[in-house]
């Protein structure tokens, strides 16, 4: 399943799926400090066609710099270090338990974020595709490629891509600065 995101500023964002309807959207409103992006999830109806422009608050996320973030969904509110903890050397990996109580892994890499189980298969189940401008080769808006196989916890997907994909994004602005 390919999602298209009309942004790669994922706390800003619209995700469509391959038909181009609306799936989930995100919403983080300027204000100095603690920043709160909202993830919003398309409400299920009758039919396929009474979907459009209704929302239900799937969760949010509330940014910290100095402490751990936090992760609200279902009526609890989590750490981040206590659901996707950090692991590896420079922290460049996170973990969790899914819904499924199977073991799930993003591997936040230098230019993109990859979900894999964190068992012996290792196996992907999630990749994140940059936008390209079509330089070189065709233009293409940021995608989040998701396998069938976690279709079934598709809103843990994209709440935990969320997190994962703002971190990075973060380290390679940093990054950035340095070098300059």
């Amino acid at each position: 399943m390919l999602l298209t995101l009309s942004t790669e500023h994922v706390r800003n964002t619209v995700i469509t799926n391959e038909q181009g309807q609306t799936v989930y959207k995100t919403g983080t409103p300027f204000k100095l400090g603690v920043r709160t992006t909202t993830i919003q999830k398309i409400k299920s109806n009758d039919g396929q066609y009474h979907m459009q422009n209704q929302f239900d608050v799937l969760g949010e996320i509330e940014w910290h710099k100095f402490s751990s973030s936090k992760f609200r969904y279902g009526g609890t509110e989590v750490e981040t270090k206590e659901f996707i903890p950090k692991r590896g050397l420079w922290g460049r990996k996170r973990v969790f338990i899914g819904p499924d109580n199977r073991p799930y892994r993003w591997n936040l890499k230098s230019r993109v974020v990859v979900l894999s189980r964190d068992d012996a298969s290792r196996a992907e189940v999630a990749r994140f595709h940059r936008a390209t401008l079509g330089i070189i080769g065709r233009k293409r808006k940021a995608m989040l490629e998701v396998s069938p196989e976690v279709a079934h916890m598709m809103d843990t997907v994209i709440m935990t891509f969320i997190y994962v994909e703002k971190l990075r994004m973060d380290k390679e602005q940093t990054s950035r600065r340095g070098v300059l």
